[in-house]
């Protein structure tokens, strides 16, 4: 899945038939429809943002997209086999308080269906997100140097969570549960609360 301002769609698998490749030496056959197909998804995608103005990005959407997904495979799998299913979100985008009840929505149909919602944050600290991590019990981490990006993806993001206890893995941050003020949709330490419909 990616996102930005005006879409969120699938990069992997393609909504067509497969790429017809040819093999590369060196390379599995599998790698390299996954390599180009993403490529070219992404590159779709990319060039569909041309837009001077900037907006939030839709990751609630897609984070709603992947658990759809998600629960379509899991309805599709064999009777008996199981499916440890995850959510790896890798943002560069800022804290989106506008879409409190999208991302809320989303986390809890996560912990629902017992996917994990793992984060890399690139640029700032995210207490959304943060907040869906520790509803889904996944990992949080703020990226502290850009350079090492492909070490953190592989060691901490990579290996599955019952491995992660065995493994000495960042320490968890501190997770901000503000929540946001439905009028001004900001986050906010202390706010009144609608006794009938539990507005703050």
């Amino acid at each position: 899945m990616a996102c930005h301002s005006k879409s969120s769609q699938f990069i992997y698998p393609g909504p067509g038939k497969p790429l017809d490749v040819r093999q590369v030496d060196g390379q599995y056959e599998a790698f390299t429809i996954v390599e180009r197909t993403t490529k070219q998804n992404l590159a779709k995608l990319l060039s569909s943002e041309n837009s001077s103005v900037i907006t939030e990005s839709l990751l609630a959407g897609a984070i709603a997209m992947a658990l759809c997904y998600i629960a379509r495979i899991e309805r599709t799998k064999p009777p008996g086999a199981k499916l440890n299913s995850r959510i790896l979100v890798v943002t560069g985008s800022g804290c989106s308080a506008s879409q409190y009840m999208n991302y809320m929505n989303v986390f809890f149909t996560a912990q629902k269906q017992n996917v994990f919602i793992d984060v890399c944050a690139l640029e700032q600290h995210l207490s959304l997100l943060q907040q869906g991590c520790d509803i889904t019990s996944g990992l949080y981490l703020k990226v502290p140097q850009l350079q090492g990006l492909l070490q953190y993806l592989l060691w901490v993001f990579l290996p599955e969570p019952p491995l992660r206890e065995k493994l000495v893995l960042p320490p968890p941050v501190k997770v901000d549960y503000r929540a946001a003020c439905f009028c001004h949709r900001e986050l906010i330490d202390i706010g009144y609360v609608c006794s009938l419909c539990l507005s703050s």
